[in-house]
């Protein structure tokens, strides 16, 4: 069966979704979240697009952007997706798809302010959902920007929040308090798919990794080039709950 056409129309923002292959958690590693937000910076550059909403989670991302013409946005996920998997597979020594089969949108009109605040609020409640942060604050996700009003040298400020006040400290107040008003909707259990109980005792347990003798891990050799590091090393400052923690993930070169 083909696929449905995606509904692309001039003046709308996108909600993008996309996910690891098999849901695996492979966007764990802090290179590889550096690499990612390079790759998205480079990919903004080339296609001119505006990008409002970010959060990287460990087996997916979630982004809201708004393209330069419709027609783009198969194009700016395209490249960012063959980028990225290019780049992922050759530093994790890995091969085939690590992107899950299509990627998700939802499109909307850019001046829809209501549904443009539901929407970056449910992308940066993401981390506070899955219980991996009790605020909304995030490394990887775009939230410090609105909240503190930094500027993390990838993404901007979304015009329905420049409407909720006269200056830019109110509008971040307002935001703030709109914010704490999320309460996450619960996840429906898991489903029982067919063959569950046949199946239950025949699937393998997954054994334990040991490392070959002699053979050294690729994260104590691979080091981010200083480019990379310094695109992420800005967005995460400006994003993170506590910048002086934060940058001891980011070592300084000795002078």
């Amino acid at each position: 069966m083909p696929r449905l056409p995606r509904q692309l129309q001039a003046g709308y923002a996108y909600h993008v979704t996309t996910r690891c292959n098999n849901r695996e958690f492979r966007l764990t590693r802090l290179e590889c979240r550096e690499v990612f937000i390079y790759a998205l910076q480079k990919c903004q550059k080339k296609f001119e697009f505006k990008l409002y909403g970010l959060c990287i989670m460990s087996n997916h991302v979630h982004y809201l952007l708004e393209p330069q013409a419709p027609e783009d946005l198969p194009k700016i996920m395209h490249w960012l997706n063959w980028y990225t998997a290019m780049c992922f597979n050759r530093m994790l020594h890995r091969t085939g798809h690590f992107w899950e089969k299509r990627y998700y949108s939802t499109g909307f009109p850019a001046d829809d302010h209501k549904r443009a605040l539901n929407t970056l609020r449910y992308i940066h409640a993401n981390p506070k959902a899955a219980g991996i942060q009790q605020g909304f604050f995030y490394d990887f996700s775009n939230y410090g920007i609105y909240d503190r009003l930094t500027q993390d040298g990838i993404t901007q400020w979304h015009p329905a929040f420049l409407a909720l006040g006269a200056t830019l400290e109110i509008c971040a107040a307002a935001y703030r308090k709109f914010c704490k008003r999320y309460r996450p909707k619960p996840k429906p259990e898991g489903k029982s798919h067919w063959g569950s109980k046949l199946l239950a005792g025949m699937i393998p347990k997954p054994k334990k990794q040991r490392a070959s003798p002699g053979q050294k891990s690729l994260w104590e050799e691979w080091e981010v080039c200083t480019e990379v590091h310094q695109v992420a090393e800005r967005f995460v400052l400006a994003n993170c709950f506590n910048p002086k923690f934060a940058l001891a993930l980011f070592p300084q070169p000795p002078t």
